[in-house]
């Protein structure tokens, strides 16, 4: 049996200038969803997932924002070029796992937000890359 989940990721602080946008599908096949300039303070992007029981018995996320192997889903952030912004020198992207979305989480997430906040900026004060580190994880709001 399949469960929807609803998703919100806060950018926290990101370099003014800078187009940012959730990405939709993957490889050559994708689009960029929810853009935004950023200009001060946070920016938020919300998308929902499926959740199902995996092969070793652990949830799956499923649908056009989850990215990756079942066993290490995570989901993009586009950045600069990739959200398709032609005026920057930055082509990156975030990614924020969702490795501790564990059945617990799920069964108590029912009709509520799992939300996470990441930094919106590297320690040199461009714009994140890579895959979040230190991820503090999704809280249940």
């Amino acid at each position: 049996m399949e469960q929807e989940l609803t998703f919100r990721i806060i950018l926290v602080d990101p370099p003014p200038g800078v187009d940012y946008g959730l990405q939709k599908g993957g490889g050559n096949d994708y689009e960029v969803v929810q853009k935004q300039r950023s200009k001060s303070g946070d920016l938020k992007f919300e998308f929902n997932a499926r959740v199902k029981e995996g092969k070793d018995g652990q949830p799956v996320l499923l649908g056009p924002f989850t990215q990756g192997p079942a066993d290490g889903r995570f989901a993009y952030l586009d950045i600069g070029t990739y959200a398709g912004q032609t005026d920057t020198p930055w082509s990156r992207r975030l990614k924020i796992p969702f490795r501790d979305v564990t059945w617990d989480i799920v069964r108590k997430a029912s009709k509520r937000v799992l939300e996470t906040r990441v930094p919106g900026k590297g320690k040199d004060g461009s714009p994140s890359c890579a895959t979040v580190k230190p991820f503090a994880g999704w809280k249940i709001v």
